[in-house]
């Protein structure tokens, strides 16, 4: 990709790029997936591709994720028009589109016939297995053993530093256990390409929320507040932030569905934003963000 004649934005751009997708495809071939945060398909496709590029990972295949609201110029230069769009590159060059790829079966398909045709370095050791690891941090998240999660995720970052999930569910560890700064420093210290990661993108989300945490017995005064002035959707919606980052999940999501139900326009929307952000923070496929979700539902289409 040439950079002559670029901005200094595009210029790091093209640097990112090159490190992350350009580099290893000399001797690898590189799954590129333009994705954005906001695209349902994106996230539907993500998983397949995750699995797939970890299972063929020893035929030197590897995985390289854009986000097109953050790296707009690159997507620009693909010339991407709609999302999810998804590329082969070997040698620094676009070979195939598997776009159209979204069952693993077709992928893997697709793949077994490009890897017949190149001259791909195999990955010389064999990666370390991390699923048993990520899963024992998982548990401890869900247990609230925060101090423990993240002194997990803390080593699995140190064993694999390009894995997104390892420094994600550190973030989250570290907001569990009220580290909010700690967290922060994580996150700021991470590569741009680790940061775009959808995983990392969530524990973004649990760092921001976590700021809302209530001083000691604050929190009573919030809910005191609201529920004296229902028609204060600023009071309500205070009170449901600050209930959510207290750990107070189904107050949050009652008062802010009730918010919703008065008002959806109140403040740009904002009550419907904050519990779409509660949802991804949770998990899509959690049941209760599930349950949470019809009823936002019932409100919105009735």
């Amino acid at each position: 990709m040439a950079s002559l004649g670029l901005s200094i934005e595009e210029q790091k751009a093209v640097d990112r790029f090159r490190k992350a997708v350009v580099e290893p495809s000399m001797t690898q071939l590189v799954i590129l997936d333009f994705w954005a945060e906001w695209c349902g398909p994106c996230k539907a496709l993500t998983p397949v591709l995750e699995k797939v590029s970890a299972e063929y990972a020893d035929k030197g295949v590897v995985l390289a994720k854009v986000n097109v609201d953050e790296e707009g110029f690159i997507a620009s230069q693909f010339q991407v028009r709609s999302i999810p769009t998804v590329y082969a590159i070997f040698q620094g060059q676009p070979i195939a589109d598997l776009t159209n790829a979204r069952g693993e079966s077709q992928l893997k398909a697709m793949l077994d016939q490009l890897l017949k045709q190149l001259p791909i370095q195999p990955a010389g050791d064999p990666a370390p297995d991390l699923e048993p690891l990520l899963a024992m941090g998982e548990e401890a998240l869900e247990a609230d053993d925060g101090e423990r999660a993240a002194n997990i995720f803390g080593q699995i970052a140190e064993i694999a530093p390009d894995s997104a999930a390892a420094h994600a569910g550190l973030i989250r560890a570290l907001v569990l256990s009220g580290q909010v700064e700690e967290a922060e420093a994580v996150l700021a210290a991470l590569d741009p390409a680790l940061a775009a990661d959808p995983a990392v993108e969530r524990a973004k989300a649990a760092l921001e929320l976590a700021k809302d945490a209530p001083e000691d017995g604050e929190l009573a005064g919030l809910k005191a507040a609201a529920e004296a002035a229902p028609d204060d959707h600023q009071a309500g919606f205070d009170y449901a932030s600050a209930a959510f980052a207290a750990g107070d999940r189904d107050a949050a999501a009652t008062t802010l569905l009730r918010l919703i139900a008065a008002d959806r326009t109140w403040n740009d929307g904002a009550a419907r934003a904050k519990l779409l952000q509660i949802f991804e923070v949770i998990g899509l496929e959690d049941a209760w963000v599930s349950a949470q979700r019809r009823k936002l539902s019932t409100i919105l289409f009735g």
